[in-house]
């Protein structure tokens, strides 16, 4: 097999193809054009998204010359749903959101040398589309029967699906073929649930250009219990960081469960086989410290942040513990750090509350009377410093930035509290 098709299925990135053989000699043949598509249906990429981006880094190392297609014109519509109908987006606003996803995309490869990058918008070729064109040139093509034997269409017959979203497997299949005819692109990537429409792209090429091109698809990421991965209680994981803060970046791959952590570090870090398989024999022998998720929240937010960030999340969470200055940190960090503990926001007057009162607002005890008992024991820390008088008020110079109290019990009961005065 290829030597990146090689290193794609070790790594765990291959859930379909159309043709493996046919693809190896494709790809040996010499560098090739593929693409993979991102539609602006909110205004940041996601951790799903970035499956797909290490999947054409990969490629891109391999020699290859990735296409990232940002859909300006399928992002007004939407790929349909199992569950129910898109709410259709305001042009302007999707378009707003094109350059957002066009800035994020482009962090992810190089746009230099013999496998340089390129960005594209499919609203370019389908602006000026007319309906007569689009369905003589491309709607001919298709069987409505092979249509509705779709998954996602069949799973939505019996609630109902707009004309609209049924016929996004038709502009898909555009993209792919105007890329083939533009660029000589003869490979598209996507998640396996994109199967369907990206399959239905090499039948639209086969039939109207009589060429024969490839398709691979990924696996869908989930947690151990199958749940979706890339999800919090509070949402997707964002790549935006004014989404999703680097802090909380960090900390929701430190948390990545035990069985599934070698997987994460497969896709997402670029550490050798060996590596990975010595950071997962220390998941098996020495699961408390936590080897390997600590690599691989290290790794992934190194590469979608920046070390520096990576560091202050790094530091950010030691200092929550007692182990670094809460002081010295950046307030984007604090604040981000207060609203991963679900911080509390106070209204204050001219007088600042007690640190009885803190304590109970943030949750660390259950009620003033608790805080007390806290205080009394020698367990209670407000801003990492032991309270020892229970009726003292926290003090203007104790704030962090001005407005900011990380509240502690113990070792490992953190909360906080936002004052706003």
């Amino acid at each position: 097999m290829n030597a990146v098709l090689d290193e794609l299925t070790w790594r765990g990135f291959i859930a379909h193809s159309t043709d493996p053989d046919a693809l190896a000699s494709h790809l040996d043949a010499g560098p090739i054009s593929f693409y993979v598509g991102f539609d602006p249906t909110a205004p940041s990429l996601h951790m799903g998204n970035l499956v797909q981006l290490m999947l054409a880094r990969r490629f891109q190392a391999g020699g290859h010359r990735p296409i990232l297609l940002v859909g300006g014109s399928t992002g007004l519509i939407g790929d349909p749903r199992q569950s129910s109908e898109r709410v259709m987006n305001p042009k302007d606003l999707v378009h707003e959101w094109v350059e957002r996803i066009r800035a994020q995309v482009s962090q992810f490869v190089d746009f230099d040398g013999p496998s340089a990058a390129t960005v594209v918008n499919n609203y370019d070729w389908t602006a000026e589309l007319s309906t007569l064109d689009f369905l003589r040139d491309v709607g001919k093509h298709f069987s409505v029967n092979r249509m509705l034997d779709r998954e996602v269409v069949k799973a939505r017959l019996e609630t109902g699906i707009s004309y609209t979203e049924f016929s996004y497997v038709l502009l898909q299949s555009l993209d792919f073929r105007e890329l083939y005819k533009r660029h000589g692109c003869t490979l598209q990537t996507g998640g396996s649930d994109q199967w369907g429409n990206i399959t239905a792209g090499v039948e639209l090429i086969r039939r109207s250009e009589g060429a024969r091109v490839h398709a691979l698809a990924t696996p869908l990421m989930t947690k151990a219990d199958g749940t979706k991965f890339g999800k919090t209680e509070s949402g997707a994981v964002w790549l935006d960081p004014a989404m999703t803060s680097p802090y909380a970046f960090h900390q929701f791959f430190l948390n990545a469960e035990d069985a599934k952590v070698a997987e994460y570090l497969r896709i997402f870090t670029t550490r050798s086989q060996e590596e990975i398989d010595d950071l997962a024999r220390q998941t098996v022998e020495t699961p408390h410290l936590r080897a390997a998720q600590r690599a691989l929240a290290d790794d992934i937010t190194d590469l979608v942040h920046s070390p520096a960030e990576r560091q202050a999340a790094t530091d950010a969470a030691a200092a929550l513990f007692g182990r670094a200055e809460l002081a010295s940190l950046p307030e984007a960090t604090v604040a981000a750090v207060c609203e991963e503990l679900g911080a509390h926001r106070l209204d204050v007057g001219t007088e600042l509350p007690t640190v009885v009162d803190l304590l109970a607002a943030s949750g660390v005890v259950a009620s003033k009377s608790a805080a007390r008992r806290a205080i009394e024991e020698g367990g209670a820390y407000l801003n990492n410093e032991k309270v020892t008088n229970p009726d003292a008020r926290v003090l203007g110079d104790q704030l962090l930035h001005g407005r900011y109290v990380v509240t502690r019990r113990g070792k490992r009961t953190v909360g906080a509290i936002e004052l706003a005065r």
